[in-house]
């Protein structure tokens, strides 16, 4: 049985709707980030036995399988295969773990795991031609099904969630968020890539475009609900629609060492968990409780948490559940501050997990991340380099 480590990790930087990367096709975002870590690590393409691609949006310049498609445009050899997976939200983390699985099993030394969306120009819900009222009326019938806004607003009910800490909240993740650009914090794991700006002029995009520099506290409190008319989720304390890519490396740690390729983290849980699809968006509770308890660790032993910002409300029950330290989690900003490319954003926060454990010297990082229709994926690695 082999031993999955983690290589490399890099991300493009991400693009608001809209934004500079509104002309770069997916195929073409993920081939970036595919050549970007091929040269980061000067692996032998030959060598690499499967792409693995989350993409949520499976429709228009992000069907065929996009990963395959990313893969011919990249300068991998054509003998590489791919396949494109949907976990909806967590579809790039779930990457990662089947990676690591067909790593485990012998089935492959080499693995690239990756995800990319580009909302911008493959809207959500175009694979389904609409919304919710186009799924099998059976099962409306057996099920309460809602956006996930509607359960945002649901979950900062029960948790007694108000405005102002939603918004206090999304406040902090811009503020975490530009600090840690000007420090360069995110500079190891970026792949610039040339984009547009409003003129449509070539511009170098090196920086996360949805990030609020100077966030104004005062604005984001005027920001009208989205959902519901007295509700407290708004524009300004749910996740951004955005456009992105990310890819990691991982490797059998036998072949790691022949090819002289240093092992950043191995993993000690990989979990998905599924349950209520109405609230959906809580089982990130359960999946993190999972995680932690296959990995002989408690919450307190966690140095770094990245748990997927899709809403301030979810964040906020998740850490009013688990009593945990907000200190560690999303220290650098996440989703509200940067965007939710959706099927990129796993492998994103994998990227971001391992430069800030290396960063402040700590042991285990956790990843975590509720995903549509009530399920949840979580990931515990431990830092080796």
């Amino acid at each position: 049985m082999g031993e999955p480590v983690i290589v490399d990790a890099v991300r493009t930087p991400i693009g608001k709707k809209n934004g500079a990367l509104r002309q770069v096709r997916p195929d073409a975002l993920y081939a970036h980030v595919l050549n970007a870590l091929l040269a980061r690590t000067g692996v032998d393409g030959t060598l690499v036995d499967d792409v693995i691609t989350g993409c949520v949006t499976q429709a228009g310049e992000q069907g065929a399988n996009v990963g395959r498609l990313g893969v011919l445009l990249s300068d991998l050899p054509h003998t590489v295969p791919a396949v494109t997976l949907n976990r909806m939200c967590g579809s790039s983390q779930q990457a990662i773990h089947f990676a690591a699985q067909a790593i485990a099993a012998g089935d492959a030394r080499l693995v690239i795991a990756g995800g990319v969306e580009a909302m911008t120009r493959v809207p959500m819900f175009s694979d389904i031609g609409g919304g919710f009222e186009v799924l099998n009326p059976a099962l409306h019938e057996k099920y309460e099904l809602v956006h996930q806004g509607e359960s945002a607003e649901r979950i900062a009910e029960r948790f007694g969630l108000s405005r102002d800490e939603l918004d206090d909240y999304a406040y902090e993740s811009h503020r975490r968020a530009a600090a840690a650009t000007r420090e360069g914090r995110f500079a190891g794991h970026l792949a610039p890539l040339t984009g547009v700006n409003a003129e449509g002029e070539p511009v170098l995009l090196d920086f996360d475009e949805g990030i609020r520099f100077a966030p104004d506290r005062e604005k984001m409190g005027a920001l009208p609900p989205v959902f519901r008319p007295d509700g407290v989720v708004t524009a300004g304390n749910a996740s951004q629609i955005s456009d992105g890519a990310a890819a990691v490396l991982l490797a059998d740690a036998d072949a790691a060492r022949a090819l002289g390729l240093n092992a950043r983290a191995r993993f000690r849980a990989r979990v998905v968990v599924a349950g209520d699809p109405t609230l959906q968006l809580l089982e990130v509770i359960p999946a993190t409780e999972r995680a932690l308890e296959r990995a002989g660790l408690t919450l307190r032993d966690i140095d770094v948490i990245e748990i997927n910002e899709a809403f301030a409300s979810v964040v906020l029950a998740w850490a009013r559940a688990l009593q945990a330290d907000l200190d560690k989690v999303n220290p650098n900003g996440g989703a509200i501050a940067h965007g939710h490319p959706l099927g990129a954003t796993g492998a994103v926060l994998m990227a971001k997990l391992l430069s800030e454990l290396e960063r402040t010297g700590g042991q285990f990082g956790l990843q975590v991340m509720c995903i549509g229709h009530g399920m949840a994926t979580a990931t515990v690695v431990e830092r080796l380099a």
